[in-house]
């Protein structure tokens, strides 16, 4: 692994987070959690390869290793190296029900309270996870909970979405979400937590486009604007006739947690995503300590880094 010499702060791995950062904001209870409950099934059959650099680091771990995935998903890394012990956990039960029955150790837990003793594991990973939380105190929060449940001198890997998109008109099938949004819905007690908002999916929130081409128009006309843009819905397509369609789908169309766009012939659900900008994940990780960061690189629009945990002071 390539050394880049980047410290963290030097202060105790495992630091007591305030309750706000541990209490989950109502827009990842919506657009995440609800949203990936929703669509497992469908989101699990979907995800089956495996990035080439996630499977050489598991692949690089000593014969007997603990590896931690945290947000594990329908669990596509789980057991990826035969010589390793694995354990998955996921905040989304649906998605947790599919990894079980593949057999696999998992739990339902979140990213920001790992449920591992300091220590616990010899390598952990976290793919496509920190994009999801709405807040840079619990984007660091669940970094410093990587590092948290390894051991002294143990590895942890971390993948999330770029701003810097290789395809950068998927930029145009996004929804963008002003800062004003976000907070608003950031905390118990906002004016977005009321039930009249949580239930009225049109309040404070850009309209939807409705067309690629109007989405462009608008790009163009700010691109600077645009290119600082790090907040997005990102649209996922739930097919008609996918059996969740009648079942969960109905609900949310009801809450309006979902929409039905029949020229795609679909139930479309809004992720919310934050998307890293370049040296952002090397930023926060220097702000968790006993860490540094071993590795980092840009891989299928992802931003990625490697942390080792600093060993133990042998005298």
């Amino acid at each position: 692994m390539r050394d880049v010499k980047v410290k963290a702060n030097p202060k105790s791995t495992h630091q007591e987070d305030s309750p706000s950062v541990k209490s989950t904001p109502e827009i990842e209870k919506k657009y995440v959690h609800r949203v990936y409950d929703a669509i497992a099934p469908h989101f699990s059959s979907t995800r089956y390869a495996k990035w080439p650099r996630v499977a050489a680091f598991l692949e690089s771990l000593p014969s007997g290793s603990v590896i931690l995935d945290a947000g594990c998903g329908n669990g596509k890394y789980l057991g990826l190296n035969p010589n390793c012990f694995f354990i998955g956990c996921d905040i989304s039960s649906p998605l947790i029900r599919i990894c079980s029955e593949k057999g696999q150790e998992v739990v339902v837990a979140d990213a920001v309270n790992l449920p591992y003793r300091e220590g616990f594991g010899d390598a952990a990973i976290s793919i496509a996870v920190l994009h999801h939380l709405s807040t840079e105190e619990r984007r660091t929060s669940a970094v410093n909970e990587l590092v948290r449940v390894v051991k002294p001198g143990g590895f942890v890997l971390i993948t999330v979405w770029a701003a810097e998109q290789e395809d950068e008109s998927l930029l145009t099938k996004w929804t963008p979400l002003s800062p004003k949004y976000v907070e608003e819905w950031v905390g118990p007690g906002s004016p977005m937590d009321s039930p009249r908002v949580r239930n009225n999916p049109c309040f404070g929130l850009e309209s939807i486009p409705e067309s690629d081409v109007s989405v462009k128009e608008e790009k163009d006309k700010d691109s600077v604007e645009m290119s600082h843009q790090q907040e997005y819905f990102v649209p996922w397509h739930l097919p008609y006739h996918r059996a969740e369609v009648s079942g969960a789908s109905a609900s949310a169309l009801a809450s309006g947690l979902a929409k039905k766009d029949d020229k795609k012939g679909a139930v479309v659900y809004n992720r919310y995503y934050h998307v890293f900008s370049e040296g952002e994940l090397e930023r926060l990780a220097s702000g968790v300590g006993n860490a540094m960061v071993v590795d980092r690189f840009y891989d299928k629009s992802n931003w990625c880094i490697v942390l080792q945990k600093e060993a133990l002071n042998q005298g």
